[in-house]
């Protein structure tokens, strides 16, 4: 099982978005939802637009923008088209010293 890779030093805000990448180069959104990490592949799946350069809403609500395609950053679920599919998703913990990402996407 592929190890957690340290994305970024320090802690996310509440409604952060940063952008980073695992060290296969896969580009990764992670966030701070009211307090509670998540870690996302940062693309759109209905148009690649990084999700990173879009919008925390309330309610765990991340919104792409360029098309406003709406998504539970929670789950992956799709709240909004255009998008039919689900984000993927990565297991995601805070350290003291930064934010650790799984290289693996999460299958559930």
């Amino acid at each position: 099982m592929p190890e957690f890779e340290r994305l970024t030093d320090g802690a996310l805000a509440a409604g952060e978005l940063r952008a980073a990448r695992l060290a296969d180069g896969t580009p990764i959104c992670i966030g701070n939802a009211g307090g509670q990490l998540f870690a996302v592949r940062d693309e759109c799946p209905h148009s690649a637009f990084p999700l990173s350069n879009g919008t925390l809403l309330p309610g765990a609500r991340l919104e792409c923008g360029w098309h406003g395609a709406q998504f539970d950053c929670r789950t992956g679920a799709v709240l909004e088209g255009p998008a039919d599919d689900p984000l993927v998703r990565y297991e995601v913990r805070a350290e003291d010293d930064g934010v650790y990402v799984r290289g693996e996407a999460m299958t559930s």
